[in-house]
């Protein structure tokens, strides 16, 4: 840093990109606040938990193609959060199956996808359930206002926003035009999820399933991923265009119809406890990627998978990188 004095910085968003982002900035000598709205940090790479089982019902493993994102994948395995996952995949497409031919390195956290979010948070001030709903510029700062907490009293030297596209411009909204013009511009799907439980294994011919043309796009059995424990748990994802179209339906009327895609593909739920998400932002990405927006004038940046190709490797060098920015100025 270029004084000693230590510069406060708040991250909004403790999802992989805001986390990564975070615990850069800590390592470059910054004292850093991140604030969450849910309960736990971790985003969209979350594990639902009850009684007896748990399904990873977000992200459902990632893969590493960038060397300086496989440095860090390195240090995730070496402190055994992370194993490698090699499941039986199928591919449905035009009305069959078939195996998958793809080759490709996939990676899981251990015991539940959640585990990357908490180890990246353990050294870290984190605020959870707090939905900031207002940025206040003061005196060449920032102040935050919470849903729950009303105007919180710290003061900030630079502002990070680690959301998805429509989140960061809602909470923009009074704010520069550079902002909103990057953030309206990404269109981000949701996405319906099923959590099946069941009392013994189904027949189903594969570990996950890519689906192709029809109301659902995965099939995943969460007990063929390493450290797995507890009931047999599925976890069934809608595709992106009917989770879009239908993202209002009420959680029963999403349910039917993807039990009975489900069904229809091989997998009978009929007899399976069901619990149901509802991922208003899932997925979405801006075309040419910037991997992260930064405006110094303003002391305040943007990260997110959405502004790096969408995915888990793309969010955390999105906020990694972003660190790296904000420590030049």
């Amino acid at each position: 840093m270029k004084n000693t004095v230590k510069k406060r910085v708040a991250v909004i968003g403790a999802g992989i990109a805001g986390l990564s982002c975070a615990t850069h900035l800590q390592a470059l000598g910054f004292e850093v606040d991140v604030f969450e709205k849910s309960r736990g940090p971790s985003g969209r790479m979350s594990t639902r938990q009850g009684e007896g089982w748990a399904a990873d019902h977000g992200a459902q493993y990632f893969t590493a193609r960038d060397p300086l994102f496989n440095h860090e994948l390195n240090s995730w395995i070496e402190n055994g959060i992370v194993d490698r996952w090699n499941p039986n995949i199928g591919v449905f497409e035009e009305g069959r199956w078939r195996e998958s031919s793809s080759n490709e390195s996939r990676y899981v956290a251990i015991p539940g996808m959640n585990m990357i979010g908490k180890y990246l948070a353990r050294s870290l001030t984190l605020h959870l359930n707090q939905t900031i709903d207002q940025l206040l510029p003061t005196n060449d700062q920032w102040q935050l206002s919470s849903k729950e907490s009303g105007l919180l009293n710290s003061v900030f030297d630079f502002l990070v926003l680690a959301l998805p596209a429509p989140q960061a411009a809602a909470l923009t909204k009074a704010l520069p035009n550079e902002i909103q013009a990057i953030c309206n511009s990404v269109h981000m799907d949701g996405c319906w999820t099923v959590m099946a439980r069941f009392s013994a294994r189904p027949t189903f011919p594969f570990d996950a399933a890519f689906v192709n043309g029809e109301t659902i796009s995965w099939i995943c059995r969460n007990q063929s991923k390493p450290f797995r424990d507890g009931q047999e748990s599925w976890t069934i994802h809608a595709s992106a265009k009917w989770s879009q179209e239908n993202i209002e339906l009420t959680p029963e009327k999403a349910s039917t119809q993807l039990l009975a895609c489900a069904k229809k593909l091989g997998l009978d739920c009929s007899e399976a406890e069901i619990s149901l998400h509802r991922w208003r932002y899932a997925s979405g990405f801006v075309n040419p990627s910037p991997e992260f927006i930064s405006l110094p004038k303003f002391k305040l940046g943007v990260c997110g998978d959405w502004l790096n190709g969408g995915r888990v490797e793309g969010a955390w060098l999105s906020g990694h990188k972003l660190a790296i920015q904000i420590e030049k100025m």
